[in-house]
């Protein structure tokens, strides 16, 4: 089964410990350092459209794109709810197409793991180089091989909540540095019965200098790095860093 499609229905649910609100803050607070305090941003991995909701609420016009069309109609009812004028767009986001250049491209939580095949990152910089505009924004973050290493890998998350549980089987192969995630979901239906779900996830554990050489490879010049959520620069020990660039090439 593809990623988030049955888990798409109860994302939000078992998400709600994520810091959506304080990744906003963060998020605003460094695109007005690069001078981006409004105007057009893509979001990658929008998922839910949670993230892309409240950026859209701090002022910036939004263009959200993700790769589950279960996941994109719930952000859609979201919009509708909101009033806020976001396009959505079904996408790969090593294969992601705009109608032009954006003044900055965001992808929060894990979204950059997601893309397991080193060719697809360098393709996804690559075209994140070519719709930002001259001297536009990158930033985005990716949790690190320490995280699969030495916290996730070999563990199993397991939540129960009133109508909806699931557990979350985690299996980590350092030789590919591929974590595979089984998640076992089980929603309650109107009968008092539940549903059991089943779904496969893949993602792959970057270093910060893979990801270094990937944005040089693709033309974008990188510009610093934080632990998470924070300003900071990153530690042996970092779960998940976040990386600003910026498109280099354009006049």
């Amino acid at each position: 089964m593809n990623a988030y499609t049955s888990f798409a229905q109860v994302y939000d649910t078992f998400m709600d410990n994520v810091p959506y609100e304080e990744g906003c803050h963060y998020l605003c607070k460094l695109l007005s350092q690069y001078g981006i305090r409004h105007g057009l941003l893509a979001e990658l991995g929008c998922g839910t459209g949670t993230l892309t909701e409240l950026m859209a609420s701090s002022g910036y016009n939004m263009i959200g794109i993700d790769n589950s069309i279960d996941m994109l109609n719930i952000a859609e009812a979201k919009r509708i709810t909101s009033g806020h004028d976001i396009l959505y767009l079904l996408q790969d986001m090593q294969d992601f197409e705009l109608y032009g250049t954006v003044q900055g491209i965001i992808s929060f939580c894990d979204s950059i793991n997601y893309i397991t095949d080193p060719k697809d990152l360098l393709k996804t910089f690559q075209l994140v180089n070519n719709y930002l505009d001259p001297g536009g924004t990158f930033i985005f973050g990716f949790h690190t091989q320490y995280y699969y290493e030495e916290v996730l890998g070999e563990t199993t998350v397991a939540e129960d909540r009133d109508t909806m549980s699931f557990i979350w089987d985690n299996y980590y192969d350092a030789e590919t540095a591929i974590n595979e995630y089984s998640l076992s979901i089980f929603v309650k239906e109107d009968s008092g019965l539940y549903r059991k779900f089943q779904e496969e996830h893949f993602q792959r554990a970057y270093t910060l200098p893979v990801i270094r050489k990937y944005l040089a490879d693709a033309g974008l010049t990188y510009l610093t790095s934080y632990d998470e959520l924070s300003l900071n620069p990153p530690t042996p020990t970092s779960t998940r860093i976040h990386v600003i660039a910026r498109e280099y090439g354009k006049q």
